[in-house]
This record gives C-alpha cells, structure tokens and sequence, in this order.
C-alpha cells in the first residue's frame, strides 16, 4: 500500500488539486498531471490512504472469502440441526409404530375373538339360554335371530307359543353400536311387525 499525499493549491482566484508523492522526503509531482504553476499559494497537506487495484480485487477476494465461510458454516449448523430434528423425528415414529401395531393387533385379536364368540355363543349353554337349533345367525345388524320354540313346534308338533328375538353378541366392554341401539328402542317400543310378501311371476 502506497501512501500519496494530496496538495490542494489554493490560487487567489481559484483553486487546484494535484497528486503528489513524497520519495525521500521531496515533494514529487505524479508524471501523469500537469506540473501547476504555484504562485502565493496556501498549501495544506492532507494525507490519504489510496489502494491500488491489486489492493482492491485483494479486499474483495477476502470478503467473499469470508462471506463464503460464513455461508458454509451456517448451512453446516442447519444441516446438523436438521438431521438432529430427523433423528429425532423416526426415534418418535418407532415408538409410536410399536404401539400402534400393538394396539392394532390388540384390537384385531379382540375382533377375532369376537367372531369366534359369535358363532359359539349357542353352543355354550350356561349363557345361550335358548335351543341352539332354534337361533339363526345374521351378523349384521344384529347377531343372531332367535325363533324360541322354533324346534318343538316343527319337531314335537308342541303348542307352544314362539317367541322371536333379536340378540347380539357382545364380549369385553363393547357397547351397542348407534344402530343396534335403534333396532333395541324399535323392538322395545312394540314397533315391530309381520308382513307377508306375494310375488306373482
């Protein structure tokens, strides 16, 4: 870096500035600028810190080193803590899928012993009070259609009255679901009749 000195010639009617270097300790005028004429000038020198071009381009190069650096060292951080937030993020979701599948299995084996209770539940007679051969299986809505003294009637020509009831299967703390609720207030509520279809073909 080359320190220049600045002398500003103050003329009596106008005022000039020229460039000059200071080389062991004599005032040189730049070759470049015109020698001025000075004549009862005031002279005030004022020093000035002036950059080649190289010095500049080197600035430059520095700063956008620098920023580059910088740039590099923040996306480094975010992708760190991004990983540490993915990391995070499937530690959470295994948890939380070895409680789902075993809430799912859970449910599912509740299902299948469910159905499996289904299709038992006339064989077992401390709790089916009914002839198992007088119940029919529907499923949907309800489980089971039950004819009380279906099978006397056909098989002992008994004179007994049949009962018709509609049952449904519940095992554990399941409850009636909305529609099995309506089908028992319609049954509860006498809304229930016998129709009898013709079809003529």
């Amino acid at each position: 870096m080359r320190i220049l000195h600045r002398c500003v010639i103050f003329l009596s009617d106008q005022c000039r500035i020229g460039l000059y270097k200071v080389h062991n300790g004599v005032v040189q005028i730049c070759p470049a600028l015109h020698q001025p004429f000075i004549t009862r000038a005031y002279i005030a020198w004022i020093d000035l810190y002036c950059m080649a071009f190289e010095d500049i381009l080197l600035g430059l190069a520095v700063g956008l080193l620098l920023t580059l650096i910088v740039y590099l060292a923040m996306s480094a951080r975010l992708r760190h803590r991004i990983s540490l937030v993915e990391a995070e993020f499937r530690q959470l979701w295994a948890e939380q899928e070895k409680g789902i599948r075993k809430d799912a299995a859970d449910r599912s084996r509740y299902v299948l012993k469910g159905k499996i209770a289904e299709h038992m539940v006339p064989l077992l007679s401390d709790v089916f009070k009914y002839d198992p051969s007088d119940a029919r299986f529907i499923g949907a809505p309800i489980d089971y259609l039950i004819f009380d003294g279906y099978t006397a009637v056909k098989d002992l020509n008994s004179n007994e009255p049949i009962t018709v009831i509609l049952a449904d299967v519940k095992t554990g703390n399941a409850r009636l679901s909305k529609t099995e609720r309506r089908i028992k207030e319609a049954v509860e509520a006498g809304r229930v009749r016998w129709e009898t279809i013709h079809l003529d073909f």
